[in-house]
């Protein structure tokens, strides 16, 4: 039998948890539930969870705080929950690396959804740390991937190589490099990109599209030969030069 998957709660709305985890233990996760940011971040070393429920509003540390120690160390899908409703909080959730948000009061069944939305989107990396380098380059040549001077983008394990270095990057990330990569110089809108990345079931803004653009930059200076770039009153694309 396949184990089950980890969601930690963190809520000090006990009613609101109880009722999340009753979901989504019908969906057969295995649920937490903690009412604190100093106790969600220790518990989040101790469970080990497959995807965090993060409220904003918490006693001691807040949701924010939370989610930047656990990016500190780890990559594992973050959903925030507020009832605050300005842009100002999702951007600023998002650009602490969060992967999607959602506004309270929220219909139970949408959650469990975008739990699995993003589940799915979110692959575990291998225990790479055991794989010699040989056999880590045969597995990149794997599946679908796309290559340019210094940059590797591997979808079948979600890898990202830049000048020989492994990035760490969440989901949403990784999905925008790849597809904007898989369509070199080819422009799309933010509106397009958050269809295509989001999904249907993403209600965002098309500023999330910004942010996420913004994160990758801070991680992929610009080559000679490709780069990220902003198509101004349009979009973004992956521009190549000296494209034969």
């Amino acid at each position: 039998m396949a184990e089950k998957q980890k969601i930690l709660i963190v809520d000090d709305d006990l009613n609101i948890a109880e009722l999340i985890a009753l979901y989504l233990t019908k969906e057969c996760f295995d649920t937490r539930i903690v009412g604190d940011g100093e106790e969600a971040v220790k518990q989040f070393d101790e469970f080990k969870p497959n995807l965090v429920l993060l409220d904003l509003m918490l006693p001691g540390i807040d949701g924010y705080e939370v989610c930047r120690q656990i990016r500190k160390t780890s990559d594992t899908p973050i959903i925030m929950l507020s009832a605050k409703g300005e842009i100002f909080d999702k951007v600023l959730g998002l650009e602490l690396g969060a992967d999607d948000y959602m506004m309270k009061p929220f219909d139970t069944k949408e959650l469990v959804a975008r739990v699995k939305a993003v589940l799915r989107r979110f692959r575990s990396e291998p225990a790479e740390a055991q794989t010699s380098a040989v056999v880590r380059q045969a597995e990149e040549q794997q599946g679908e991937f796309v290559t340019y001077t210094d940059l590797v983008i591997n979808q079948t394990n979600y890898d990202v190589t830049y000048c020989g270095h492994k990035l760490e990057m969440p989901p949403k990330e990784f999905e925008l490099l790849y597809y904007l990569a898989s369509h070199p110089n080819q422009v799309f809108t933010r509106e397009q990109l958050l269809e295509r990345i989001w999904g249907y079931e993403y209600q965002g803004e098309t500023r999330t599209v910004d942010v996420h653009i913004k994160r990758l930059r801070e991680k992929l200076k610009d080559n000679d030969e490709w780069r990220l770039s902003t198509v101004w009153g349009i979009g973004y694309k992956f521009e190549v030069r000296n494209q034969v």
